[in-house]
């Protein structure tokens, strides 16, 4: 194989065609993914370079990496990254592939902490445009309309109308300049009757017993009011707590997309997790400060100091049921971590001690987010009823299924 010429549209169709005799679902898109891995290309850039022919080392990364697909390893751990939301997280064996699932949980979190806790200049100022908005289009518009409001306003200036700059034709330039000229003399105009106006209201405003203007009365009383007025105080940065972190995705999304307005602190009881979740932060720039990783059973490393100070707990915990376990894909059963994924017979056991835990982790009016097996969701939200939460709701994903139980801490605790 190394001795022939394998340009990138044979090595794409070779590949292609290999993994489905395999049974690969999606055998096309898996080789586009192993071959973007193998050269540094982008996908777009694979179909501009089909001639380009691979060398030594790109064959025999690629290679590596059909034997290893064809085997039923996920893409993720071959390819070594993946897309979450807004950022790119590396992947590895031993810790779990962040979901599409997940984003929504993320969505969800911003969702509360930009309604509740965040000022709204700030989460409009931060917040993220997904690629199902329609906000982008609307902006372009407003801009369009901005620049035609723009043209109008300068064609009244010169006192022209849409069908007299068509007339002039090539003397539009000219009328353009007339126009800019006219613009300028009434402006000019407007500042000298604004000076006049405000040097009569200076005169009027406080005068003494012969009838002459006070000098600096308005300054002091400006500042008397400055004095009166309360300081504006400062945005509060939000809290976030993640119990079970992988590769980081959900707290590095959340201080990535709202950066100086939220802090994570994140556990997990996995080395593996929390080395690759520090990677992924570092690769982000983002620091400890910002998001912090803890080696930890649940919440067991939060000092006691900061129980009751957050504003969410969040997680994705392990919540596949023991039963279904078996049923899973081979890519998953055989080659993801048993810990990040078995929640026991229901699935819900690791979500019962966080739930048990809530209620010490968070402040008042707390948000208890966590994303679960479809199946459970109905169990789980009458188990938050009965822990006395509020406000108690299931959110479905993008396929229409229960993935997301959502519920408000109104009665925090503290333990003797």
């Amino acid at each position: 194989m190394a001795n022939e010429i394998w340009t990138i549209k044979r090595c794409l169709e070779w590949t292609k065609e290999y993994l489905a005799e395999r049974g690969e679902e999606h055998p096309r898109l898996s080789a586009e993914w192993l071959l973007c891995a193998a050269t540094g290309l982008a996908r777009i850039d694979l179909y501009m370079r089909m001639d380009e022919t691979l060398n030594a080392a790109q064959l025999e990364t690629m290679h590596a990496a059909v034997v290893r697909r064809a085997k039923g390893e996920p893409l993720q751990y071959i390819t070594g990254s993946t897309q979450f939301r807004m950022i790119d997280v590396a992947c590895a064996p031993g810790v779990l592939i962040p979901r599409p699932e997940t984003e929504m949980l993320v969505e969800e979190v911003l969702n509360y902490l930009d309604a509740e806790v965040l000022s709204p200049d700030a989460a409009a100022r931060q917040r993220v445009e997904l690629p199902w908005n329609d906000e982008v289009e609307e902006a372009r518009k407003a801009e369009a309309a901005l620049a035609d409001e723009r043209a109008t306003a300068e064609r009244r200036a010169a006192n022209l109308t849409a069908a007299d700059e068509a007339a002039l034709g090539g003397d539009v330039l000219g009328s353009r300049a007339y126009a800019e000229e006219l613009a300028d003399r009434e402006a000019e105009e407007a500042a000298a009757q604004a000076a006049e106006a405000e040097a009569a209201e200076a005169a009027e405003s406080e005068l003494d017993e012969y009838g002459i203007a006070i000098e600096g009365a308005d300054q002091e009383t400006a500042s008397a009011q400055d004095a009166a007025s309360p300081a504006p105080a400062e945005p509060r940065i939000a809290r976030v707590l993640e119990v079970g972190c992988g590769t980081g995705c959900i707290s590095l999304s959340l201080a990535w997309e709202r950066r100086g307005h939220i802090t994570c602190t994140a556990t997990d009881i996995e080395p593996r997790a929390i080395d690759l979740a520090t990677k992924n932060r570092d690769a982000l720039g983002l620091t400890s400060d910002e998001v912090a990783f803890s080696l930890t059973n649940l919440v067991s490393s939060i000092p006691r100091e900061e129980w009751g100070t957050f504003d969410v707990l969040v997680s994705n915990p392990p919540y596949i049921p023991t039963g279904v376990m078996r049923s899973l894909p081979h890519e998953v059963k055989d080659f993801e971590p048993d810990l990040a994924l078995e929640g026991g017979a229901d699935g819900l056991d690791i979500f019962r001690r966080l739930l048990n835990a809530a209620p010490y982790m968070l402040r008042a009016g707390g948000l208890f987010a966590c994303e679960l097996y479809e199946g459970a969701l109905d169990a789980a939200a009458e188990l938050c009823r009965q822990a006395g939460l509020s406000d108690v709701r299931i959110v479905h994903d993008l396929t229409d299924r229960p993935r997301i139980v959502r519920a408000i801490v109104t009665e925090p605790k503290q333990r003797q």
